[in-house]
């Protein structure tokens, strides 16, 4: 009661001073301009509302100034909000401090890749190019998107493309009746020899802003029943221990992998893929690393272009009429296909940002992640496309990861790319660059395949 009360005597009060002023005004003659002024003054701006809201903004501005949020030139400021930027000046703002520059980029005779580390915390996307392995004519071109650290993709990297270099070697001498030992490919933490110009080029000109709310790679598992088998031994440490008993690869006849006298490469990617998973989840169970990545492998033999996929990486292929085709599908946890399948594993999505396996992965199919893998809510099985280019005689082929995706089309990459074919990458690093102008928050990788040439030449390379 008594605050009602006062609240009737403050507008009363209100009114009595406003019929004041309103019986002097009134009072003055409106036959100078002046005078006129002052009218529309009175009806307008000297509102109830009018005042109150003025009232209400001079205090917050003043707010602001008294915890320094506000900078003390705000005319200034706000000239420079309103004024429009040009392009260059809007690139400079967006390329945050000197904290941060690291980029990596690779070119082979008739492909290219760029990658930059962006705007998260640590880089965990790597690539792979392998023109002409070996002289066989097979070219292996991929990409793997970490999460959770680096752990699982350098795993995939390493001994995934090294097993497919040695069958791809294997088979071809199998196939053409010559029964060689395939050589060894140098893992990318190893010498290389035989390479010359073509080296992995990692790059510092390249401004980025980091920050730790900015990493969203490692997801905090909040589901019980994980935490309680991450729980039952030691604490989770990234080292790394010997085990004593190796995992042992199943061995599969080369025989099985010939189909009229053709390598079927659908099979042995998929066999390579799901062995590899098998050994990066027992290494990572010794280590209790939660680490896991996608996989986007894509193998070129004459005309056929075979392509595998396990997470949400994405390839896209340009045809001869500009035309954007899909050479992957992503593996989200919110399709209909992967949803009845985790929830008849006894699991379940989640929205977190973003639909996620048990509220914490955005990708329902992967390598790794050992906790939802035992539980089979994860799974590493690749979807295969197999695609004759005779048919759609493409322009060239991007593999990107999901740092791309996230802020460009299928089809606005395809006529980005298109007006750059000409570049020394064939537009590789302005498609990243451009990407992360964009505001991706992500790792950011492209690979360009050029087809607009006959044939790869004989190099040979990997990250």
């Amino acid at each position: 009661m008594e605050d009602e009360l006062e609240d009737r005597v403050l507008h009363q009060t209100y009114l009595s001073f406003m019929k004041i002023i309103s019986k002097f005004t009134s009072s003055v003659a409106f036959d100078t301009p002046v005078s006129y002024l002052w009218k529309m003054v009175r009806l307008y701006l000297l509102r109830s509302e009018v005042v109150v809201f003025t009232l209400g903004i001079i205090i917050f501005f003043m707010y602001l100034q008294t915890i320094e949020l506000w900078s003390r030139t705000l005319l200034s400021r706000l000239s420079q909000a309103m004024s429009p930027l040009s392009a260059v000046q809007r690139m400079k703002l967006m390329e945050g401090s000197d904290s941060d520059k690291q980029s990596w980029e690779l070119k082979g005779s008739l492909s290219a890749a760029y990658a930059i580390k962006g705007r998260r915390m640590h880089m965990e996307d790597k690539f792979i190019i392998n023109e002409n392995i070996n002289n066989t004519g097979v070219s292996l071109f991929a990409i793997f998107d970490g999460h959770g650290g680096e752990f699982a993709a350098n795993y995939a990297k390493d001994h995934l493309i090294q097993n497919l270099y040695n069958k791809v070697v294997e088979l071809t001498a199998f196939k053409d009746g010559k029964m060689i030992t395939p050589p060894f490919v140098n893992s990318p933490d190893e010498p290389k020899v035989e390479q010359e110009s073509n080296v992995v080029e990692r790059k510092t000109s390249f401004k980025k802003s980091i920050s730790a709310a900015d990493d969203t790679s490692r997801k905090e598992i909040t589901d019980p029943e994980l935490l309680a088998q991450l729980s039952k031994a030691r604490p989770i440490t990234r080292e790394v221990r010997a085990s004593p008993k190796p995992v042992k690869q199943l061995a599969i006849p080369l025989a099985s992998y010939l189909e009229k006298g053709k390598i079927n490469f659908g099979k042995l990617l998929t066999d390579e893929v799901l062995a590899a998973d098998r050994l990066l989840v027992e290494a990572a169970k010794r280590s209790f690393n939660v680490a896991g990545t996608t996989a986007l492998l894509a193998i070129l033999e004459d005309n056929q272009l075979i392509v595998a996929n396990v997470g949400d990486s994405r390839g896209v292929m340009c045809d001869s009429k500009g035309n954007a085709i899909p050479v992957s599908f992503d593996h989200k946890p919110q399709q209909v296909r992967e949803q009845k399948r985790i929830e008849a594993a006894g699991g379940y999505i989640a929205f977190n940002g973003v639909w996620r396996v048990a509220g914490i992965l955005a990708t329902s199919r992967a390598m790794g992640d050992y906790p939802l893998k035992d539980k089979k809510f994860v799974i590493a099985d690749p979807d295969i496309l197999t695609f004759n280019l005779d048919d759609h005689k493409p322009m060239f082929l991007v593999l990107a990861s999901d740092g791309l995706w996230d802020t460009f089309t299928n089809e606005e990459a395809i006529k980005f790319i298109k007006e750059r074919i000409d570049e020394p990458d064939f537009g590789a690093k302005s498609l990243t660059l451009q990407a992360y102008y964009r505001g991706s928050v992500d790792n950011i990788t492209v690979l360009i395949i050029n087809f607009l040439q006959n044939k790869f030449s004989s190099s040979n390379i990997s990250q």
